[in-house]
């Protein structure tokens, strides 16, 4: 279980982007982090994955206090972290990159189950370069799998999956976090502002402006965002252009 206790996090410029931020991921569900754009949503997905330190507050794994632990440390002790847009390495195959996240060799039936819960066939993949020749969306979901191929993963999050991804390779994507509900006990967080993932979500969460809108069962708070959204208004009091896409 991840815990997050009055986070907050302020720029070099003092300008304070999370403001008092305080949630829990439970281990086995999916919650979804949702609200406008420039809310704090990425910066609070940086600050779980240790790409940030927060100004002030406590980040708990399973009752541990990992706040002051590096990317490295934490990816050792079961966080996994997927970026908004997949880094491309040249000269490194998908076999690699598996390998590395799992930290050890992996077979070829082992690459073949990971790549199968994103939708890919490894006979097609694994020995192709992580690089430009890769689509957006087979970029996206060679970079889940080496998340999932992780042996001790504990909690796992995604900022923006459905980022620069076609429609086809979307749907692809909702199948494979359905299949990890399903099948794996990790604590799932997504950041999202997508329907489809919000409709699949256990609980949600909605950040506006640094600050905790809402939060609590998806069936308590989509209605209440799909409700904003055809009044042309976001529960936030924004209007749509600047709220829920």
């Amino acid at each position: 279980m991840l815990e997050l206790k009055n986070i907050r996090w302020k720029l070099d410029s003092g300008e304070e982007i999370l403001k008092d931020v305080s949630f829990t991921v439970p281990d086995g569900k999916l919650t979804v982090i949702t609200g406008p754009n420039g809310g704090g949503k990425t910066s609070l997905a940086k600050i779980i994955a240790g790409l940030e330190k927060p100004t002030a507050g406590e980040i708990l794994l399973d009752g541990k206090n990992i706040t002051d632990w590096d990317i490295t440390e934490r990816a050792v002790n079961g966080i996994g972290y997927a970026f908004q847009q997949p880094v491309r390495f040249k000269g490194i195959r998908v076999r690699d990159l598996l390998e590395l996240a799992a930290g050890e060799t992996l077979t070829e039936g082992e690459m073949c189950s990971v790549l199968g819960e994103v939708g890919l066939c490894a006979q097609e993949y694994i020995n192709r370069d992580v690089d430009a020749s890769l689509s957006g969306g087979e970029s996206k979901r060679i970079e889940i799998a080496s998340v999932l191929a992780r042996r001790n993963s504990k909690v796992l999050v995604f900022d923006e999956p459905e980022a620069g991804i076609d429609l086809w390779s979307f749907t692809g994507l909702i199948d494979a976090f359905e299949e990890l509900k399903q099948k794996h006990g990790e604590a799932l967080l997504i950041i999202s502002h997508q329907e489809r993932i919000l409709d699949i979500a256990d609980n949600i969460i909605v950040i506006a402006d640094g600050k905790i809108r809402m939060q609590g069962d998806k069936d308590e708070i989509l209605p209440q965002l799909l409700a904003g959204e055809k009044g042309n208004k976001c529960p936030l009091g924004k209007d749509k252009k600047g709220g829920m896409q």
